[in-house]
């Protein structure tokens, strides 16, 4: 295993766990980004404005999908799970929280699927390799 390319496991891994992911909170009917809006928005003391939504989350995306974040705003809001109140600060409906309860549920079961049979020391240990790698090649690696 230790002659085995980095890049290509954590490319594949990377892969398997995002469809994963992706396909469970699609039988929900929402999307990642949908998500972290939700549970961004939820976090912040005073709600956050929808630049500040894409400001926050938009890194995640990595580029791949711009305007993507805004999308989720406005998905949410059409839904009925956000609301625009002063100054265009988004915070969560009754409706939105309700979903944001029904998703974490299915975010808890996702995590529990993803890490059976690794303890937290192993996927510590994992985490901490990967990260020094990163840094080796002048990469950087805040968590997000």
């Amino acid at each position: 295993m230790a002659a085995q390319p980095v890049a290509y496991w954590t490319w594949a891994a990377t892969e398997a766990l995002l469809d994963h992911i992706r396909g469970a909170m699609a039988h929900e009917d929402v999307t990642q980004q949908q998500w972290w809006t939700l549970n961004h928005v939820d976090g912040a003391e005073n709600g956050l404005t929808r630049a500040e939504v894409c400001e926050r989350l938009e890194p995640y995306l990595n580029g791949v999908t711009p305007g993507a974040m805004g999308h989720a705003v406005d998905s949410l809001l059409r839904r009925g799970w956000l609301v625009a109140g002063d100054a265009g600060r988004l915070t969560l409906t009754g409706t939105g929280r309700d979903a944001k309860a029904r998703i974490k549920t299915v975010v808890s079961r996702l995590r529990a699927e993803i890490h059976e049979g690794i303890t937290d020391e192993e996927y510590a240990a994992a985490l901490t390799v990967l990260q020094r790698m990163i840094s080796n090649v002048g990469g950087t690696a805040t968590p997000r």
